[in-house]
């Protein structure tokens, strides 16, 4: 008897330690799962609305210190603030280097690295006919073909000149950087560098059409990310791409445009010949895992067209690309086609 109640007691003990384990295992589990918080923030910077989401257990100090890193870049690239490295650079255009932020430096020789790979369809100088056009202000306007020569002489990359110890020159009077087709991507770039270095656990981040993604999401799925639709007159979206640790960088005639006797003109500016590009294509998405390459190459693509897109692509690791054409085509790199699920039938999808 004593026996058998031994075994019973040694029974009981076991399932009471079970029960134990079970439940500090639980409470471990859900412990980690507190670990991960998300912190979501929303505010205007660089000419757009920035919405950030960050998961991490220091998601709240994360989500800080990249508004602040965004804020810092604004500062130093934008054209309109007095005391920024772009400004003064175009206020002393043919007149005086300047020695600028190593940011601004290394943005503006990736900006002429693009410039030569496109044989100059992204041209950062691109800002006297920015200027001209107005287009997005209380300025906007079609300017006479006599404006528009005079300025396109002003127009060229090839008249940035690079110094030692961080100096920049433009050579020529009347010169202006505008680093809209590409700053926003350099900054998703260097806030998805800062998320690499103290390895957070997944984050999302929207620059008004530029979005990158870092990692995962928490639940190990791919993100979602939606192609808006060019014809506004169908709204929302025309595709949906599932993504993990890149960007998606659309460029589109629906942005930024105003209507003047019946003719949309928008803010992509060819500055080849001085008008907003008219190439057939109403839309440009780029992915890539570099979001400066994104950024810039969706612009360049807008006013290439599609054959010389195709073929630069060719030549370019990472990169892929959908281009939606005025004639309701979609033109999408072969590489897309397990990523991504249209949403329209009215498209006729052409994979290359």
């Amino acid at each position: 008897m004593n026996y058998k109640r031994f075994i019973f007691a040694v029974i009981i003990l076991m399932i009471i330690l079970l029960g134990i384990y079970f439940i500090n295992g639980d409470q471990l589990f859900n412990d980690k799962d507190k670990e991960v918080q998300k912190a979501e923030g929303t505010e205007f910077i660089m000419n757009t609305f920035v919405r950030i989401r960050i998961y991490d257990k220091n998601s709240e100090v994360i989500l800080s210190d990249t508004l602040q890193k965004l804020r810092h870049l604004e500062n130093i690239f934008s054209k309109t603030i007095e005391e920024s490295d772009i400004n003064k650079l175009n206020y002393n255009a043919g007149i005086a280097a300047v020695k600028v932020n190593k940011h601004t430096y290394d943005i503006l020789k990736e900006s002429h690295k693009f410039a030569e790979m496109t044989e100059g369809s992204f041209d950062p100088t691109i800002g006297p006919l920015v200027s001209l056009w107005g287009i997005g202000t209380d300025d906007q306007k079609v300017p006479s073909e006599n404006e528009i020569r005079q300025v396109v002489g002003k127009v060229n990359y090839k008249d940035i000149e690079f110094l030692d110890n961080n100096r920049v020159f433009l050579k020529k009077r009347g010169m202006s950087l505008d680093l809209g087709a590409i700053a926003k991507g350099y900054a998703a770039d260097n806030i998805i560098e800062y998320y690499e270095q103290i390895d957070i656990e997944s984050a999302y981040i929207n620059m008004g059409g530029n979005v990158s993604v870092y990692k995962r999401k928490v639940d190990d799925s791919l993100w979602k990310i939606g192609i808006q639709d060019p014809d506004q007159s169908r709204g929302g979206i025309i595709a949906v791409l599932n993504i993990e640790d890149t960007s998606v960088v659309t460029s589109g005639n629906y942005e930024r445009y105003f209507l003047k006797d019946g003719v949309r003109y928008h803010h992509i500016i060819d500055p080849e010949t001085g008008y907003p590009a008219k190439n057939g294509i109403i839309s440009s998405t780029v992915i890539s895992h570099d979001s400066s390459y994104a950024d810039a190459l969706s612009t360049s693509f807008y006013i290439l067209g599609v054959e010389k897109s195709f073929d630069l692509v060719e030549k370019l690791k990472d990169i892929k690309i959908i281009l939606v054409t005025e004639d309701n085509k979609a033109y999408v790199s072969e590489k897309l086609k397990a990523k991504i699920e249209f949403t329209v039938d009215e498209l006729e999808i052409i994979y290359r």
